[in-house]
């Protein structure tokens, strides 16, 4: 009978991939075996969706195999889904069969947040996965070409995108770089397309500084976008959205990018939850459960000021770091070290050659911070792929 541990990593996204690449490096040989289940065999860049979403960009450029990035020699990669954690038998069912754990890390990745609007779950598409977004461009297509056969249907030229945070802005962005060729390839007038852009809070992009969201707002505005901030959309129908205010925009293609929660797994789990998330220690392991470690958008943690941290790729890969080293000194009796989150800085695309950033205590726009961009874009690359993998799927120019 084997006692070697059994370390379990559920999801490969930003959290997970760097905790099963920190653990294949630290772990030495037959010292714990090692299961990363994630439900496809590749993992995808969740923070780049919005490029292939609006038609901007490949797919390809979007993810990148499993396999490429894990030594199979030293990590097991089951690809299935996950049908529920069952803590009190430290097992994990799956879609295919079971797994046993003694160390589990939960990193699935969050699921949008329709914060109960009506009809949004229905009648709304959201950039969340490869498969999404896939659906989300062919969509788009799609009506400008039923649009040319009946052109009284000017509805399927009305493009609601709900929700001004990153996600958000940043697909507006694109959509509205794809917008001339889309009525180039199928003749219609641009005068025709409209999109909006439309946010609850009182701001864009909210946290970042005034200045860079007053930037961001023009750049967006002369390519057409149409912002309508402090709305709340109350209702999505099959013809659209109806505002709090009464208006009605009439639209055969909502995007949702209003909100992330935390996983219906993780609550049917029976662990206390805050819309999804579990408020983790500060060595990342669930309340009562010191052999599960919570990462990403599941695990819910405050900055010194008392204030959640958003759940951006940033947090999720040095959580996974972190998770992994605590892991290995769980398995070794060794003291567990607290996740500190380092900022980096923050940037938003605003397009081709666009951009806004803060980043070593200062602004930046225009062209200078879409240079940031792409830096931040193929450092990511470089530590989880290397040399290989930026010159593979980098954006050079």
């Amino acid at each position: 009978m084997s006692t070697i541990p059994k370390i379990v990593i559920l999801g490969a996204g930003y959290g997970g991939i760097l905790t099963a690449q920190r653990l294949q490096k630290e772990l030495n040989y037959n010292e714990a075996d090692v299961t990363l289940v994630n439900r496809h065999d590749y993992h995808y860049f969740t923070t780049h969706l919005h490029m292939p979403a609006a038609g901007t960009d490949s797919i390809e450029h979007t993810r990148v195999a499993i396999s490429k990035l894990i030594d199979e020699f030293k990590i097991d990669l089951v690809k299935s889904n996950v049908q529920e954690i069952r803590l009190a038998d430290k097992k994990v069912v799956l879609q295919d069969g079971t797994l046993s754990y003694d160390y589990l890390v939960i990193a699935l990745g969050g699921e949008p947040e329709s914060f109960g609007i009506p009809g949004l779950t229905e009648y709304a598409m959201t950039i969340r996965s490869i498969n999404s977004v896939r659906l989300i461009r062919q969509h788009i297509e799609y009506q400008f070409a039923l649009y040319k056969m009946d052109e009284s249907r000017t509805d399927r030229l009305n493009f609601v995108v709900g929700g001004a945070g990153f996600s958000g802005i940043e697909f507006v962005a694109e959509l509205a770089d794809r917008i001339p060729q889309l009525c180039k390839e199928y003749d219609v007038d641009p005068n025709f397309v409209n999109v909006y852009n439309v946010e609850a809070a009182p701001t864009v992009l909210p946290g970042f500084d005034p200045e860079l969201v007053e930037y961001a707002m023009d750049v967006l505005k002369k390519k057409g976008v149409q912002f309508k901030i402090g709305v709340a959309i109350k209702e999505c129908t099959p013809d659209g959205v109806i505002l709090a205010t009464g208006e009605e925009i009439k639209s055969q293609t909502v995007i949702w990018t209003g909100g992330i929660r935390g996983n219906r797994l993780i609550e049917a789990a029976g662990f206390e939850t805050a819309r999804g998330r579990v408020k983790v220690d500060d060595y990342l392991r669930a309340p009562g459960h010191d052999n599960v470690f919570i990462i990403g958008d599941n695990s819910l943690m405050f900055n010194p000021e008392g204030r959640p941290y958003p759940p951006t790729a940033q947090i999720a890969m040095q959580q996974g770091v972190t998770c992994a080293q605590n892991v290995v000194a769980a398995i070794r009796g060794k003291e567990l070290k607290k996740f500190v989150f380092s900022n980096k800085g923050t940037v938003a695309s605003l397009g081709k050659g666009e951009a806004i950033a803060s980043a070593f205590g200062k602004k930046y726009k225009g062209w200078v911070a879409a240079q940031l961009k792409k830096l931040v874009d193929m450092r990511y690359l470089f530590i989880i792929g290397g040399i290989p993998l930026v010159l593979k799927k980098g954006r050079f120019f």
